[in-house]
């Protein structure tokens, strides 16, 4: 469904598009210049923390971002960008039936473990390894991309179906955050005993279903199968999948969104944070981001889609039609953090010291799996210092390994992502820990390649505002908007250093 272009709402005769982040600890609403990508307005409101949280504080956080940001009666189209995984269970009258477990939420790894080996029981093929979790895991990763971690919600359906099965008998619709904001958005919610909840115009995108475990992205289609594996049925409403600039077929409630404009206001397909992300930074293949956050993501724009038998990488679709394999740390900026607890100094302490020490940190390595890692997968791994020397323990050589143990620990994942065919011909990199000096002096250095840095924004805001203009224009590509980079950090390559990384973390 395209957008009758001769829509004209805004001020100046431009058309404004929303973007919507709601990401684990807030709502963010973009309102956007659809021709131009600008920002207009902006409004931003808390979510409680947790792993588990009723959604109607998303809800609630979305219309106090919405009144922040001037309102949306003047908005043509929305899409709504969220944090990955989380599963939200409507019952029949659309009721939320218990808090939605967030990514973060570890409780279902068990139940991932025994998904792998429920999929690797059938005997060994000839080109598939006698070990039964290795088996396993190749089987998931060509079923859907990725092997089941605690992250992914088909893991949560487990948990629940196993812990409370009062619940998982009550379910009727399985959704993610995004896709349950979306349709609250366009006007649905709890009824009444014997009134329809609509249920079936839930609706979601490749990136977002990805990362469920139970969509083959590749063939863009739900694997029943799957889900009966953890629930025990599928008889129930698993959101329609739109094309990347798809719009739904229902519009925004005008109390909501678009009363002003014509036509009111359309709704875009919606995605996955790190897709949205990918989009609003306008990546195409052969583009790699290295988000430095509480965790770490490189993420690379594929043509086609990327398998990693052992697990190691997640093979996501973007919000475009391509693919988006990724691999994330747990560890990221939170080893800034235990360096500048360790050494007592301040962020712009830390990279002073970093910067004043040589290359190599004088023969010491952090391998910096302070709670466990992900990638490489060590969930009980714990952080350590190797090759310390009574000559060379000092605060800059500590501060320095530091610093490249956190951009080793993302070329991990960078080479992971080469290793399986991503070309990488273009790193941005991004997120609260790219602000640090002493990372983006450095970051050349130990990812082999010169650095881009965009400037500090909302990507997933901005991606969801893009995707909104893509639906809106009824293009074959989305709308090109300008991507400012404040810095190209170039230095020499320093491959003794990961190599010397590499070593002491086995």
């Amino acid at each position: 469904m395209a957008a009758d272009k001769t829509i004209q709402a805004t001020a100046g005769g431009h058309l404004l598009v929303a973007g919507v982040d709601t990401s684990t600890q807030s709502t963010k609403v973009r309102v956007t210049d659809a021709s131009t990508g600008k920002l207009v307005r902006f409004g931003q409101a808390k979510h409680p923390e947790g792993t588990s949280v009723d959604p109607e504080y998303w809800w609630q956080a979305f219309q106090e971002a919405a009144a922040q940001a001037g309102g949306l009666a003047d908005v043509a189209a929305l899409s709504v960008g969220g944090q990955q995984h989380g599963m939200v269970l409507l019952d029949k009258r659309g009721r939320v039936i218990r808090d939605a477990m967030l990514w973060n939420d570890t409780s279902s790894a068990p139940q991932a473990q025994e998904l792998i080996e429920l999929l690797g029981q059938a005997p060994a093929q000839a080109d598939e390894p006698e070990d039964l979790v290795a088996r396993g895991k190749q089987r998931w990763v060509k079923a859907v991309g990725s092997s089941p971690v605690a992250s992914y919600t088909l893991t949560k359906i487990a948990w629940v179906a196993q812990h409370e099965p009062e619940h998982a008998a009550a379910i009727a619709a399985i959704c993610l955050p995004h896709d349950w904001l979306s349709w609250r958005i366009a006007g649905f919610g709890p009824v009444q005993e014997g009134q329809d909840a609509h249920l079936e115009v839930l609706f979601t995108d490749r990136s977002d279903a990805s990362g469920t475990s139970y969509f083959d992205a590749n063939n863009n289609s739900y694997r029943n199968d799957l889900l009966d594996m953890a629930l025990g049925r599928h008889d129930v409403v698993l959101p329609r999948v739109l094309g990347p600039s798809q719009a739904a077929d229902v519009k925004a409630d005008p109390a909501i969104a678009g009363s002003a404009v014509p036509g009111g206001c359309l709704l875009g397909p919606g995605g996955g944070d790190n897709a949205m992300a990918s989009l609003g930074l306008g990546m195409a293949v052969g583009d790699v981001s290295i988000s430095l956050g509480t965790s770490g993501v490189a993420a690379a724009v594929a043509q086609n889609p990327v398998y990693d038998l052992t697990g190691s990488i997640s093979g996501f679709a973007d919000c475009t039609g391509h693919y988006l394999p990724l691999a994330c740390t747990i560890n990221a900026s939170r080893i800034l953090d235990a360096a500048r607890s360790a050494l007592n100094v301040d962020y712009d302490q830390l990279a002073d010291l970093a910067l004043s020490a040589p290359a190599g940190a004088g023969g010491i390595s952090l391998v910096p799996f302070f709670d466990g890692e992900r990638t490489p997968n060590r969930p009980d791994a714990t952080a350590s210092l190797k090759g310390l020397t009574l000559k060379n323990t000092s605060q800059p050589n500590l501060a320095r390994a530091f610093v490249e143990g956190l951009l080793c620990s993302q070329r991990d994942c960078m080479e992971l992502l080469r290793s399986l065919g991503a070309d990488i011909n273009r790193i941005l990199l991004i997120g609260g820990g790219s602000k640090s000096p002493a990372v983006r002096a450095l970051a050349p250095a130990i990812l082999g390649m010169d650095v881009s840095m965009p400037s500090t924004d909302e990507y997933v805001a901005i991606g969801a505002a893009r995707q909104a203009a893509w639906v809106l224009s009824g293009d074959a590509e989305p709308p090109t908007w300008p991507l400012t980079i404040d810095s190209l950090e170039q230095a020499t390559p320093t491959p003794q250093v990961y190599q010397a990384y590499v070593k002491a973390r086995g």
